[in-house]
């Protein structure tokens, strides 16, 4: 298979990686595994003379909106050359970036980011017929599908279970009402304003989540900003305890791998300098 493996820069502590767009380029667009859709600035699509499309429905983090959207010719990123997409055009202001590259794109490939190294590598990916037990100390959590997302149940708060979607689109992790209420955290928590990519305000409650378990591993003292966000409704979590975990939890690990086509997420043991916020695997070995 052909391994694309691109420079990353740090935005916000979302992901960058240089796109071209029919020739034009390269622009630093954010990988958004959280996102249904790749998206592109309107400011990018105005110099870039891209053809106005159809208006679509475009779910955000303050809710759904109609979204006019322009045709990108063709769109290039490492192993990836996409057809002609029909991509949501967006203000850059509220992206913070010239675009972001969502599940679409990325479907069908495995999206490995390592942390040490500030690069990332894109890689065509197809079905097993065997679950790989993983390399070395590497944790592999399973996942489930739905529209493209992936979804990983083998996650727990007090032995509760609760889903878990790995969004690298956001810099702080969230979780829903749902979650917030298992929790019952006494006093009262920092309240913080999340800007939506289509320029709406979102009120959430910042707190420490003392720990959540993802695939057996413990992330102590988790930082979480809880909200009633629209993806949850969007992907049918809103009555369920869901997190949204971001870039804030999963760069405390070296390597982090996510694989849409064999519904894996792939984490290496955490950087040295991090250790402490990670805890003990559910065998109660250091992950440190």
């Amino acid at each position: 298979m052909t391994t694309g493996e691109l420079a990353m820069s740090m935005m916000d502590q979302r992901m960058t990686v240089p796109v071209t767009i029919g020739g034009a380029g390269p622009f630093a667009f954010i990988i958004d595994t959280g996102a249904e859709r790749t998206v592109i600035a309107r400011e990018l699509a105005t110099t870039l003379g891209l053809v106005s499309g159809r208006t679509v429905r475009v779910t955000a983090m303050t809710g759904t909106s109609s979204v006019g959207t322009v045709t990108i010719p063709s769109l290039n990123v490492s192993t990836i050359t996409s057809p002609p997409i029909e991509a949501p055009a967006l203000e850059a202001v509220n992206l913070g970036a010239p675009g972001m590259l969502g599940i679409d794109t990325l479907r069908g490939h495995s999206l490995a980011i390592d942390f040490e190294t500030d690069r990332m590598t894109l890689t065509p990916s197809t079905k097993r017929s065997r679950r790989d037990g993983g390399r070395g100390d590497d944790i592999v959590v399973r996942a489930k599908s739905y529209l493209g997302q992936l979804i990983v149940t083998d996650a727990h708060y007090r032995g509760g279970r609760i889903r878990v979607i790995l969004d690298t689109g956001s810099s702080v992790s969230m979780g829903n009402a749902a979650l917030r209420k298992r929790i019952r955290k006494k006093g009262l928590p920092q309240q913080i304003s999340l800007r939506s990519v289509t320029g709406g305000l979102l009120l959430a409650d910042y707190m420490q989540v003392e720990r959540i378990e993802v695939g057996g591993v413990g992330f102590e003292n988790l930082p979480v900003a809880f909200a009633e966000a629209a993806p949850f409704r969007r992907f049918g979590l809103n009555d369920k305890p869901a997190l949204l975990l971001g870039m804030d939890a999963m760069k405390l690990f070296r390597r982090v791998e996510i694989d849409f086509a064999n519904r894996e997420v792939r984490f290496s043991r955490p950087r040295a300098e991090d250790r402490r916020a990670l805890a003990k695997d559910r065998n109660g070995r250091s992950l440190s």
